[in-house]
């Protein structure tokens, strides 16, 4: 396996792990295409210091953007949702009331702050439970390639 800096990243990877570094700055954990349920699959999903769970969907590009018909149903598993864009992506295209995250291959910062939308709390639990159990697998992954799926 190659390190990180000397793999080629997709251009959404790279946007990833900028949002990723900025939010651990601010101590979010970040797991990158992280699948809350069969179906879906987040860019970026972020758990704060106080459980908070933010989602974040990075856009490379005006095609990545108007191709992706699905975003609309990762909101109800995040309580802030934002879009994570180059500098040169038309931000205008990106809907009202939702979060904006300006970033590269190297950090990030966040322009709008959306609303809180507060989630249930037995949803709250389950999903970090599985963000926790995934990301436990991904670190016995590395560990042990053998073991098989992240979950």
């Amino acid at each position: 396996m190659q390190p990180e800096t000397t793999r080629m990243l997709m251009p959404g990877q790279l946007l990833a792990r900028g949002v990723a570094r900025h939010l651990r700055a601010h101590d979010f954990m970040c797991m990158e295409e992280f699948t809350p349920e069969r179906g879906k699959r987040l860019d970026v999903m972020a758990l704060g210091p106080k459980g908070e769970i933010w989602v974040v969907e990075c856009k490379s590009s005006r095609a990545d953007f108007t191709s992706d018909l699905k975003w609309e149903g990762y909101l109800e598993w995040s309580e802030r949702f934002f879009w994570a864009v180059d500098a040169d992506f038309p931000v205008d295209l990106l809907p009202e009331g939702s979060g904006l995250i300006l970033a590269d291959g190297f950090g990030a910062e966040i322009l709008r702050m959306p609303e809180m939308r507060p989630m249930a709390a037995a949803r709250r639990k389950a999903l970090t439970l599985r963000f926790a159990r995934c990301a436990a697998g991904r670190l016995h992954g590395l560990r042990d390639p053998m073991c098989g799926d992240e979950g």
